[in-house]
């Protein structure tokens, strides 16, 4: 098990499928997470394959640089020998610290805390003795060695880790203090989940601080996110004979044809299973707890509403409202109190969004968007004064709901006041910054990981000014990704050029004037794209600034009368610019003009909005359409390509302007025949 965690956490942030959360920001608080966009530049150098690399003679065949990466490779395969043979032949390499971490690092289990202790002192303060100290942690936890645990863990900067941090109050636990409140904030989402959090679980059901119903809420959860490895361990604690807890997970409505027993057990199962079925038909599961529901206390029946309620607001049902307000009394997780309040909001419910956001934990309900909704809420039952004060609380933040928070307070959207020019005399000493040289290092080799970790790290400790010196030193060096991201870290100084730069704008204007598409609109799609990578590749193959996916170019080539195509040129600005903006322009033509509905379109495809509006029973206000779209992805893709665009539209045009009347106004309309078929 822990073999697995080590190597699959240390692998999987080499992989492409990260991309698209990382540019939207999503894991911005997390290091590990944030290196993992994957930009590959045309002419870097490419990793000699760890085959090729042993076998080439030891003088001269090789260059280092290949020579380390083939070090890489060996510590993500986990192989001692290979790494230790590497290493000896870089012993004036100039990143010596990655080369000791990636021997290290193949042997951690069998390490011994003087070797540990020995790297974290030879490189205290360092990116990667923080990262191998995470390393390091979750094999200590796995282990239940305590006393290093304890001794490292106030020392683990970054702090990311969801398994450390459950070890963390494993250990608490194991010392007989009470964590029961700090682990049920903390274990809401079994995809985090591991041996950490298995154990903490265990083990606060064996000491009493979790009850039955604390390991139920569990299973509900384990139910919801489809988590069978979860709902095993779980099954076992309760007692639960694997057969029935199968049954309930994978063949619901077996469980949905007679009444439950009386006995606990069974009424949780038949809960379970409502939930479950109604995933796939929300109406069977209505009808079995119509049917047997005189079977179920009232506690039952409200939660059972709730197992319902979530998967019909997925859906976008419209009765999902009501099932809602029948699970009053009802264990929530966190995605389904905002269900709750999103479905109020879809139908108008302005009482039941107030109710829904009052209901939920502080730490959700203290978000940007509940904020603003809580504040919308106040507004529609007349509480002005009180509204406008939640909406100065958020409207001075350069996100979706800030700026929504400030049209609110009757203002519009403009660009801050320029700040001074960064000077030669400032940017001498970034520049020679060792963590930053390390990652222009990393990123000349195309390692995107270490050297986003190397420059995150070095942002840690620079106060607002020194953000925009360096975020203009990524610019000097073409790393407008880093850019934005750094620039973007600032309060109150705010270079709004960092953060919403407009490099090809020859070819954009080209581009979008031959198709008659909003050029702010489409480098604000960019700008959640692919951060202006040019060959910006995603996790499903979709390429360059646009991130056009192969298909989709393919089709729009050939209705473009871009006879000549050939898949490489994807990467090609001009060429990527032609097929995204067209491609841009059929859907927002197909889709009424509507941005909304259109950039929902470009991300999930177009097939999608025109469900999600068929669905409407009424017409919504953009940003409560954006907010109630079912695929977290695209949900937040179309707040921050609208965002963006409503700052480049301040930018082109030296005027205010509205979020609002962008999103505009989503008007249901049923699917018609001669709506057309996209790639």
């Amino acid at each position: 098990m822990l073999e697995q965690q080590l190597h699959g956490r240390f692998t999987r942030c080499f992989t492409r499928r990260f991309m698209r959360r990382l540019v939207s920001g999503i894991f911005s608080s997390s290091f590990a997470m944030l290196a993992a966009l994957p930009v590959f530049a045309e002419n870097a150098p490419r990793a000699m394959s760890l085959e090729a690399a042993m076998s080439a003679p030891v003088t001269g065949v090789i260059n280092d640089d290949d020579r380390f990466m083939a070090l890489r490779d060996a510590a993500i395969h986990d192989d001692a020998k290979a790494a230790q043979m590497h290493a000896s032949q870089l012993t004036q390499y100039p990143i010596p610290s990655y080369v000791d971490y990636y021997v290290l690092r193949t042997r951690i289990r069998s390490a011994s805390a003087a070797e540990m202790q020995s790297f974290f002192k030879k490189y205290e303060g360092s990116a990667i003795a923080d990262r191998l100290r995470n390393d390091w942690l979750l094999v200590l936890g796995y282990r239940g060695d305590w006393t290093n645990f304890d001794q490292q863990l106030p020392l683990y900067v970054v702090n990311d880790d969801h398994q450390v941090k459950c070890y963390a109050l494993l250990s608490k636990a194991l010392k007989q203090q009470r964590v029961a409140i700090e682990a049920r904030s903390l274990i809401t989402s079994p995809k985090q989940y591991g041996d950490g959090c298995y154990q903490l679980i265990g083990t606060l059901y064996e000491q009493g601080q979790f009850t039955d119903a604390d390991l139920w809420a569990q299973m509900r959860i384990a139910a919801e996110s489809s988590a069978m490895p979860l709902a095993k361990r779980l099954g076992k604690m309760l007692n639960i004979p694997e057969k029935r807890l199968v049954e309930a997970m994978d063949k619901p409505n077996n469980l949905l044809k007679k009444a439950p027993a009386n006995d606990r057990l069974s009424r949780e199962l038949f809960l379970m299973a409502l939930g479950r079925a109604a995933k796939q038909d929300p109406d069977k599961s209505v009808a079995a707890l119509q049917k047997f529901g005189d079977k179920l206390n009232a506690n039952d029946k409200a939660q059972a509403w709730a197992n319902i309620a979530l998967p019909a607001s997925q859906k976008l049902q419209a009765e999902a409202l009501t099932y809602w307000k029948r699970a009053d009394a009802a264990h929530l997780s966190i995605e389904a109190y905002q269900w709750r309040a999103r479905m109020a909001l879809r139908e108008g419910d302005w009482k039941m969004v107030k109710t829904a956001i009052a209901s939920m934990p502080i730490a959700l309900k203290n978000q940007p968007a509940w904020i603003y909704w809580h504040g919308r809420a106040l507004q529609q039952e007349g509480k002005k004064e009180e509204a406008q004060n939640v909406f100065a609380s958020i409207s001075d933040q350069m996100h979706f709901y800030g700026q929504l928070a400030l049209e609110e307070r009757g203002q519009k959207i403009g660009v801050p006041a320029l700040v001074k020019p960064v000077s030669p005399e400032e940017l001498a000493p970034i520049a020679q910054n060792p963590n930053l040289q390390r990652a222009l290092k990393f990123y000349a080799m195309n390692l995107r990981f270490e050297g986003t970790r190397e420059w995150n790290w070095a942002l840690r400790s620079m106060s607002e000014r020194e953000l925009i010196v360096a975020a203009e030193f990524a610019r000097q060096n073409a790393l407008l990704d880093r850019m934005v991201n750094t620039s973007d870290k600032t309060k109150s100084d705010i270079d709004i050029h960092q953060r919403f730069p407009t490099p090809f704008n020859d070819s954009m204007y080209k581009a979008t004037q031959a198709v008659g598409v909003d050029m702010a609109w489409v480098y604000g799609l960019i700008r959640q794209e692919s951060r202006f990578a040019t060959a910006a590749k995603s996790h499903v193959g979709a390429s360059g600034l646009m991130q056009v996916m192969p298909k989709t170019a393919k089709w729009v080539a050939k209705k473009i009368g871009l006879s000549d195509y050939v898949p490489h040129q994807v990467n090609d600005v001009e060429t990527n610019l032609a097929l995204g903006t067209n491609y841009l322009n059929m859907v927002l033509t197909d889709l009424g003009g509507s941005q909304a509905l259109a950039s929902a379109a470009y991300n999930a495809g177009p097939g999608r909005p025109r469900a999600w509006r068929s669905t409407l029973t009424r017409a919504v206000e953009g940003a409560i359409f954006a907010e109630t779209i079912p695929f977290s992805e695209t949900r937040d893709y179309v707040k921050n390509v609208l965002s963006n665009a409503t700052y480049y539209a301040a930018i082109f045009e030296k005027k205010p302007q509205s979020l609002k009347a962008r999103l505009g106004t989503v008007i249901p309309k049923g699917m018609s025949a001669d709506e057309p078929e996209y790639q």
